[in-house]
């Protein structure tokens, strides 16, 4: 990861069982972004977006991920929940906004995610994006 940037690595099993386990079952939203290096999609699941004021944001609960990176680099990436997918435009965002949506992803996540934001006080440490511009791109056939 790059030099002065906070980031939490996940654990053997949450790399090696739940996150796969997760992409599978269908249940959990899979983020599809573009790499930053490659330009090879790449997908894992990844918690929920949070709605603030008729608005949806991602945040990073580890920090300066790898999807982090992708998302800043690509600007816009996919999300398939329940078998639908859409697309969006992902906007980073700063200050006040930012430290609005933390607090409703943490108040919505629970739990789970208070470890991360303990070994991570600062909310400039988590990366927020807001999802812009969504579009469904393809849903279940009915």
């Amino acid at each position: 990861m790059a030099e002065g940037k906070s980031y939490l690595e996940p654990g053997f099993v949450m790399k090696s069982l739940i996150g796969p386990l997760a992409m599978r079952s269908g249940k959990i939203p899979v983020l599809t972004v573009a790499g930053r290096t490659s330009g090879q999609p790449r997908s894992l699941p990844i918690g929920r977006p949070v709605e603030v004021d008729g608005r949806r944001y991602l945040v990073s609960p580890r920090g300066e991920t790898h999807w982090v990176r992708n998302l800043r680099a690509a600007g816009c990436g996919s999300l398939r929940s329940h078998g639908v997918t859409e697309s969006f435009r992902a906007v980073e965002v700063e200050a006040e906004e930012r430290d609005h949506a933390i607090a409703a992803y943490r108040a919505a996540a629970g739990k789970p995610v208070a470890p991360a934001f303990a070994k991570l006080p600062d909310a400039a440490d988590h990366p927020t994006f807001r999802l812009d511009d969504a579009v469904v791109v393809s849903g279940p056939k009915g």
